[in-house]
């Protein structure tokens, strides 16, 4: 089983760093599964594999799967990276500028606008550091700073209406290109993706809390 969950392994990575993503593969192609902490090598023959995604075989055990999972976040994350970085280099955007309204938008979209304070933690960045960079952001009309809803003592960050404007320009192809890639899977299947991308968010900020309290 071992010997077959690599495989299945190796040949889920290769396809998915096929013709022109070269770059997402460490030479000499090898690809650290880090789910299983194993060392898997692609096959000669890696960029005439389609770069397709391999169907889900109901013969792989958990330990296969979890893998696959693995792999494939780890894919989303390099191509969310690559876009955020066009969308700086477009925008004039500095990459902790970018860094931090993408931190702003994920809580606001929560329900949990942040705080200066819970940026400055959010990003390991002094007060003073993150006052410079939150007064440039809102200089550039990305964001805006707003009295806590609950707590008028308190002031949060918001997308100001020029910034949420330039995300839309930017990232609407994208909502397009996700939909398109979508629609032929059932709402079941996006159900279930949902609540496996709540159990991977969980995982992360566990592992995170630890990581805070073990901070001298």
């Amino acid at each position: 089983m071992a010997g077959r969950a690599s495989d299945l392994a190796t040949s889920h990575r290769c396809r998915l760093s096929g013709p022109g993503r070269d770059r997402l593969m460490p030479p000499p192609s090898v690809l650290f599964n880090y789910l299983n902490i194993k060392v898997v090598k692609c096959p000669a023959d890696a960029d005439r594999l389609p770069t397709a995604m391999k169907p889900y075989d109901p013969a792989s055990s958990r330990e296969e799967l979890e893998s696959l999972i693995s792999a494939d976040l780890r894919q989303l994350s390099t191509e969310s990276d690559q876009i955020g970085r066009l969308f700086a280099v477009s925008h004039d955007v500095r990459p902790t500028d970018f860094r931090a309204l993408l931190h702003i938008m994920v809580a606001e979209t929560a329900g949990r606008p942040m705080t200066s304070g819970d940026l400055s933690q959010r990003m390991g960045l002094s007060g003073a550091a993150i006052t410079y960079l939150v007064d440039r952001l809102i200089d550039s009309g990305h964001i805006r700073r707003e009295s806590h809803p609950g707590d008028r003592r308190k002031v949060i960050l918001r997308f100001a209406e020029p910034g949420l404007a330039t995300a839309r320009s930017f990232f609407s192809p994208l909502g397009a290109h996700t939909r398109l890639a979508l629609k032929d899977l059932p709402d079941a299947d996006l159900t279930a993706a949902h609540r496996v991308f709540a159990a991977l968010i969980a995982g992360m900020r566990r592992f995170q809390a630890e990581l805070d309290v073990a901070q001298p």
